[in-house]
């Protein structure tokens, strides 16, 4: 959900902010223009979205599964459920990836119930990361899932927006944070020294 709507009319205007207050980051200003210039795949093929979505899971062996994450989980240990919007399915991939090992085949990666999910009682009770862990993947899924969505060609700036990477554009902090989340991505080897996503998982412990 969007803190702040911003207006069409203004978004222009907060994207150079936000990039502003990445001077002297050369790495964190290409990756931020690679997820503005997204916006010109709005309007494009959602069901070849939605396709390209399901490969990238299936390419990670998360078994596809045609059913809504609301019958169950989005993700459930084995398979993860692909009736639902293309960037959602993206985000969980990234979940996938992020996780540590020993979460990543708990019903949503351990993390308890997520919005789509629809047996909130069991996920919860599967629970086994506390609440800054949780925060920290949240974070570090969000990023990762707009830069799959920059690779595969779809409007990423929409999950940029609607995930609040924009709230506070042109504050340090704002800026501070978005390069943190990229480092760890980077930490991790979940992104390339171009900040473009990789195919690896994580295989350390917890964060």
């Amino acid at each position: 959900m969007i803190l702040t709507p911003i207006a069409p009319q203004a978004l222009d205007l907060v994207l150079a902010a936000f990039e502003r207050t990445l001077s002297g980051a050369p790495l964190e200003i290409s990756v931020f223009r690679r997820i503005a210039a997204s916006r010109a795949a709005e309007g494009g093929p959602v069901a070849v979205w939605h396709a390209d979505a399901v490969a990238l899971a299936d390419r990670f062996a998360m078994r596809p599964l045609p059913e809504a994450p609301q019958q169950a989980f989005s993700w459930d240990g084995a398979r993860v459920r692909t009736d639902s919007e293309p960037a959602v399915l993206v985000h969980e991939v990234a979940h996938y990836q992020i996780a540590a090992p020993s979460r990543r085949f708990l019903p949503d990666f351990g993390l308890g119930a997520g919005p789509e999910t629809g047996l909130v009682e069991i996920a919860d009770a599967a629970r086994a990361a506390d609440a800054a862990t949780r925060e920290t993947e949240e974070a570090m899924a969000s990023l990762l899932g707009i830069l799959w969505e920059v690779e595969l060609g779809q409007p990423a700036i929409l999950a940029f927006q609607e995930q609040n990477w924009l709230e506070g554009a042109g504050r340090p902090g704002t800026a501070a944070f978005f390069r943190a989340t990229l480092g760890r991505l980077a930490d991790a080897g979940l992104i390339d020294g171009d900040g473009r996503p990789t195919y690896a998982v994580r295989i350390a412990p917890e964060l």
